[in-house]
């Protein structure tokens, strides 16, 4: 007899853990470093659920040394267990606890926040845990655009100036050199006219002299 009911009290009790199952939203989280971003977990309620008997422990596994990212002992936040690396960073929603759900913004995300992330939730009615992951990307520097020659004139106020300064001194050295040839040509017809006005003028008496 004592038997039976010990196998009944067994089997009872593996029951009402088997029932009680904490899940994640997501098993895989991916964000960037100096976001925010938010992890759930979900567990079952009671129809009388006692915050007095509710307990909560989450914490960060990277590969050496655990962090404790937040704790709740009886329904109420205990933050002087939490990480340092954590401080300030961590927030919950009051609110969805009784619905089952425990909900942790962690704000200004850090590379070296990725890793294994698990909380354990215990009650009167039974206790469990569930894990997921989360990796943090560092920020990738991106390219300055190719700018053109125009664009950087345009940008660049000593870029036109220096634009400027050189077609002022290529107009300095053309006017002289147009004014030369101009001159020049102008000269070498009037000498052609006074050549040819030089010829034509012959007197007529000088011509007869030569002639006797």
């Amino acid at each position: 007899m004592i038997c039976s009911i010990l196998v009944i009290f067994i089997l009872t009790s593996c029951v009402c853990a088997g029932s009680f199952v904490v899940n994640v939203t997501q098993s895989w989280y991916h964000a960037e470093e100096n976001h925010n971003i938010s992890l759930e977990w979900m567990f079952p309620t009671s129809t009388d659920p006692s915050p007095n008997a509710l307990y909560v422990s989450c914490e960060m596994l990277p590969d050496k040394t655990p962090f404790i990212l937040f704790e709740l002992y009886k329904g109420v936040e205990v933050p002087e267990l939490q990480d340092k690396r954590f401080a300030g960073r961590v927030q919950w929603d009051k609110d969805v606890l009784r619905e089952g759900r425990l909900r942790l913004h962690i704000s200004r995300l850090q590379t070296n926040d990725s890793g294994l992330y698990w909380c354990q939730v215990d009650t009167s009615y039974g206790k469990n845990y569930k894990e997921c992951h989360l990796k943090v990307t560092a920020v990738k520097d991106r390219p300055e655009p190719e700018t053109t020659s125009d664009t950087r004139l345009r940008g660049d106020p000593r870029g036109r100036i220096g634009l400027y300064c050189v077609l002022g001194l290529t107009a300095a050295l053309l006017v002289p050199l147009f004014y030369l040839c101009f001159a020049n040509k102008t000269s070498d017809q009037q000498n052609k006219r006074y050549t040819r006005n030089t010829i034509q003028v012959i007197d007529p008496l000088s011509v007869c002299t030569e002639t006797v």
